[in-house]
């Protein structure tokens, strides 16, 4: 059994110390654990609500510049990768696994509630409508697969460009380079361990309450009791531990599939048992209104308006923690499904696809619940919002069929639940494993047993808010993480687009076959600054005096310049009075030589960590190239050709700001 145990231990003790800690505290603390989490809460509501919404904008306008600019165009993997599954494949996962369970929670409740709040029933009953759908499309748009998408994205180009492993540290990559294998790495796998441990146990426990409720909607249980839930969970939480192990392909490939195909019918159903007309013409004003409105929704923090401060708290920030928290394990599981997608498909896909689902979904069922509860029902829903897991299937009890209807909910629920947890066992056990390819399966089991057990320890002493108080809390180091994660990336793009767009030096360009033995040889030295400095003395600096004694005949003054100390340099200029002088030089260029050629046994030898080569200087200040592999008469030839692009472009009128002295 030892040697099949692939947990790293410096991430995995001290996160189940965290996790094990927590639940052990609200077993026999309860109390105190509530008050010491709704302190923390509240420190974060008032010191670090702005530090949430910039850190969110920051992810969104580095999404579309990516998207925008040349790396767009770079592939997760190798340039010749295409992608492992379908699209409709892609997104069926992509979506079953990143907000399934809430969009069956909260597509009745949260326009309802949004609509009852007293900031918005201010602004009045039409506004109020509107206002409901904005905000609601705001906390579940684009906002937060922005979220995902740069975890997603992260790890993904790091894994399959880089061939790095699929794991949280790798991203780090550009900034700590082999030390993210040591103490740095396991603090970030830590952070990200912790912070998808509590996101989905609080994900989860919303699931369990709503599948509480449909339950007894349909007489299958008598009532919301605790131990119903336990019931609940362990039989969910067997079937997903089983999907787990049947592997991610094969399980969640098939259950996405199938749930967001009966998930599209039981929206259809609603659309046309309801007020169609109104839901179609209300979609249309909401996207106009949520992109209208998208700028302000993005950057407010409602500073001046000290009314909006507890709803913005125990909305909007709740979100942004609740998605961020949730972004190891949803950003780990897309990547893990998106090798071989361009960057700007990614992208695109990632922000747009969802959004545009969930938007129709949330108007389908929030809207169609506010005009029931508004023309029909004299407000009988809006009663019941204090209790949202019961909501779906009230609204649903007031549309034909409503035993199937409920069937059919109760049935996505589950899969949604099981599709979330069996991803989420999979991204902990990636994690706390670093990505080994050989877990054991009973490991995987673990994860989801210990998910289920703190799920309801948690749930016992209070309920759903204590689960997103620890979301909240443990999404806040990771926000820092993700922004790292952003700078890391622009870092190795630049540098991804310098490597692959590299052509043939400069100096190799005329070469032929017939002195290949002394260009191997040549290649094969590594010159240091004396090298440089007799490659100056005995072949550029004849090529130099024999061009300007040419020059001289033609009755053009050509000067040399040659210095040895502190820098090695030479050229070659030709003065004017108006025009700025023509300048072709030569300096030995340092350049480091990188740890990994260093320590490569069947390399060039290198005999010290700095090397030097002949590179060309101008007069206009443009970057020179290496002419390590020149001869005295290629020397000379690209001194003429670069007289030739001086002049052609001095008698040009249009250039004289850039030639006049």
């Amino acid at each position: 059994m030892k040697k099949k145990i692939t947990f790293v231990p410096a991430i995995t003790i001290p996160s189940l110390t965290v996790i094990i800690g927590t639940a052990l505290l609200a077993g026999f603390f309860p109390k105190t654990l509530i008050h010491v989490l709704n302190q923390i809460k509240l420190w974060i509501f008032n010191e670090m609500s702005w530090f949430f919404v910039m850190s969110i904008s920051v992810f969104i306008i580095f999404l579309i510049f990516l998207a925008a600019s040349k790396y767009g165009s770079i592939r997760l993997g190798a340039d010749d990768s295409r992608p492992e599954y379908s699209f409709f494949s892609w997104m069926a996962m992509l979506f079953s696994a990143g907000l399934g369970i809430g969009l069956m929670f909260f597509g009745v409740a949260e326009p309802l509630q949004h609509f009852n709040s007293p900031q918005i029933q201010a602004l009045g009953i039409t506004e109020a409508s509107r206002a409901a759908q904005m905000y609601t499309f705001f906390h579940w748009g684009i906002h937060a697969w922005a979220v995902y998408a740069i975890v997603g994205l992260a790890l993904g180009y790091f894994a399959y460009r880089y061939k790095l492993p699929l794991s949280l540290r790798s991203a780090f990559y550009p900034l700590f380079k082999q030390k993210i294998y040591g103490w740095r790495g396991h603090l970030i796998d830590i952070f990200a361990l912790c912070s998808t441990f509590f996101g989905l146990s609080a994900s989860l426990g919303y699931g369990v309450l709503q599948l509480n409720s449909g339950l007894v909607s349909v007489g299958a249980v008598h009532s919301n009791t605790y131990w119903t839930q336990v019931i609940i969970v362990s039989i969910v939480m067997l079937i997903a531990i089983s999907s787990a192990i049947s592997g991610i392909g094969k399980g969640v490939k098939m259950l996405s599939q199938f749930n967001v195909t009966i998930a599209i019918l039981l929206m259809i159903f609603v659309l046309l048992a309801g007020p169609t007309i109104y839901i179609l013409g209300t979609f249309s004003d909401g996207l106009g209104n949520y992109f209208s409105h998208f700028m302000k929704l993005t950057f407010d923090t409602h500073t001046s308006e000290p009314s909006w401060h507890s709803w913005f708290n125990n909305w909007t920030i709740l979100y942004w923690a609740w998605w961020i928290s949730w972004s190891p394990y949803v950003g780990l599981f897309i990547a893990k499904i998106s090798k071989g997608r361009t960057i700007r498909e990614f992208i695109v896909a990632v922000l747009l696809v969802p959004s545009l689902f969930i938007f129709l979904w949330m108007t389908v069922f929030g809207n169609t619940a506010i005009h029931l509860d508004a023309t029909v029902l004299d407000g009988a829903l809006s009663q019941l919002i204090g209790t949202p897991e019961i909501l779906l299937f009230s609204f649903l009890a007031n549309l034909p069929w409503t035993f199937l209807t409920s069937l059919f909910a109760i049935l996505i629920i589950i899969i949604f639940y099981i599709t979330s947890a069996d991803s989420g066992i999979y991204v902990m056990n990636n994690i706390s494993s670093m990505d080994h390819k050989n877990s054991p399966q009973w490991q995987k089991a673990f994860w989801g047993v210990l998910m289920g057990v703190v799920a309801l320890v948690l749930l016992r002493i209070g309920g759903t808010g204590s689960l997103m108080a620890m979301t909240l809390i443990s999404a806040l180091p990771f926000t820092f993480v993700m922004l790292i994660y952003c700078w890391c990336l622009i870092k190795a793009l630049s540098q991804d687009s310098r490597y692959y767009s590299r052509g043939f030096a400069v100096s190799t360009r005329n070469w032929g076959g017939d002195s290949w033995k002394e260009q191997l040889d040549r290649i094969l030295t590594f010159r240091q600054r004396k090298d440089v400095r007799a490659f100056l003395e005995k072949r550029v600096r004849p090529a130099f005096e024999e061009l300007a004694s040419e020059f001289e005949k033609k009755e053009i003054s050509a000067h040399l310049s040659y210095t040895k100390s502190p820098r090695v340099r030479i050229s070659i200029s030709i003065p004017y009075e108006n025009m700025k002088d023509f300048v072709y030089g030569v300096k030995a260029l340092p350049q480091d030589v990188s740890e990994l050629l260093l320590n490569e046994d069947n390399a060039p030898n290198v005999e010290d960590d700095r090397v030097y080569t002949p590179f060309t200087f101008f007069t206009d200040g443009r970057r020179g190239y290496d002419i390590q592999y020149f001869s005295k008469e290629e020397i000379i030839n690209d001194v003429l050709k670069q007289y030739e692009r001086y002049i052609s472009l001095a008698q040009n009128q249009e250039n004289h700001l850039f030639v006049l002295d």
